[in-house]
């Protein structure tokens, strides 16, 4: 069974402190070696990552030496590191290994030693790999029992919100904008056909910061361009609707436009999809991080109308969630709307549910 990252980010930190090898399993592109630099990172660990596909006995043992009449090993630097200070040890691609560089992960991962060289006590050993649910569309090798019973095992399958949340501010708006409206471009979840080129969430990142390199070296217009640099990462099929989607943007409803301008007749002809899009755009700018204005509480508030009542409720619980929130909703609940209070009628649509 799969586990998305947010599931997992709420369970990492005990496997973390017990110190077991950690193996993320999934299809390419989808953020596993992202999700270990995110961890290492709040453990406050340097990474320490090597390639195992590209790795030889040699680059694993380090080289020999003698000492009296015993030869000893001189392990590698990454080892070094690994051994003399705490680090997150990751191994990539552990299935494309070969098979004697895979028996000496596997006495790391098992007795946290190798050659005679102990890794450090807090150290953290993460591994990543293709294989697994997804397994036969890759070029890997199995991994039997009992190599699989040398480290805690987790499939990972990240939703689209796992990739808002962390695109947010990681990627352009327009990119973010249109992954948010259009789902199904984020990546392909169906078999691949051979030698064509597909979204994934790393492709989408690629092409998002070729744009923004682009964008700094002259003004890139919406049109042939894009829509040439977007078929080299994630492929014809989406590269069209990308560009498509780029040369109406210019008349996307923004959220300054409709919090700080109260352009609310942009908004009288949703539906719920829109509305839904513009709640993830509030989320994603944090606009509730901070105090609104009176303005922007009396925009709001007018919003609040306009809304399917699923809508409030989300909206509702992306205001309450900031820090600000008391001072927010206070200011909102207070505020009238053709002599409603906004209060009576948030309320009433919840109590109805």
């Amino acid at each position: 069974m799969a586990i998305d990252f947010k599931t997992f980010n709420t369970i990492v930190s005990h496997l973390i402190a017990s110190r077991f090898p950690i193996l993320l399993r999934g299809r390419h592109g989808i953020g596993k070696s992202t999700l270990v630099y995110q961890l290492a990172k709040k453990q406050g660990l340097p990474v320490v990552e090597r390639r195992a596909s590209q790795m030889t006995e040699g680059d694993l043992l380090g080289l020999p030496k003698v000492k009296g009449k015993v030869t000893t090993w001189l392990p590698p630097e990454w080892l070094a590191q690994a051994c003399n200070q705490p680090v997150a040890l990751f191994l990539d691609e552990v299935d494309r290994a070969t098979t004697e560089v895979r028996q000496g992960i596997f006495e790391l991962c098992d007795s946290r030693k190798i050659a005679g060289n102990e890794l450090h006590p807090d150290t953290i050993i993460f591994a990543a790999v293709n294989g697994g649910q997804h397994g036969a569309q890759y070029q890997v090798g199995e991994m039997d029992p009992a190599e699989l019973d040398r480290y805690t095992v987790y499939d990972v399958e990240p939703t689209v919100e796992d990739w808002l949340d962390w695109a947010k501010e990681e990627v352009a708006i327009e990119v973010w904008d249109f992954i948010n409206q259009n789902h199904q471009h984020l990546e392909h979840n169906d078999e691949f056909e051979p030698n064509k080129v597909y979204p994934s969430r790393r492709s989408w990142q690629r092409l998002s910061d070729c744009l923004a390199k682009a964008s700094t070296n002259g003004n890139v217009e919406f049109g042939t361009t894009t829509y040439h640099l977007s078929c080299g990462f994630v492929g014809f099929e989406t590269a069209v609707a990308f560009n498509d989607f780029l040369q109406k943007y210019d008349r996307q409803v923004t959220v300054e436009m409709l919090i700080n301008d109260g352009r609310l007749d942009l908004t009288k002809d949703w539906k719920i999809n829109d509305h839904n899009a513009m709640v993830e755009k509030m989320k994603a700018k944090a606009i509730f991080d901070g105090k609104l204005e009176d303005n922007q509480i009396e925009n709001l508030a007018k919003y609040f109308f306009q809304l399917p009542s699923e809508i409030v409720m989300v909206l509702w619980q992306a205001m309450a969630q900031t820090e600000e929130s008391t001072y927010n909703i206070a200011k909102l609940w207070a505020t009238e709307v053709d002599g409603v209070l906004i209060q009576d009628y948030v309320v009433g649509i919840l109590n109805a549910k």
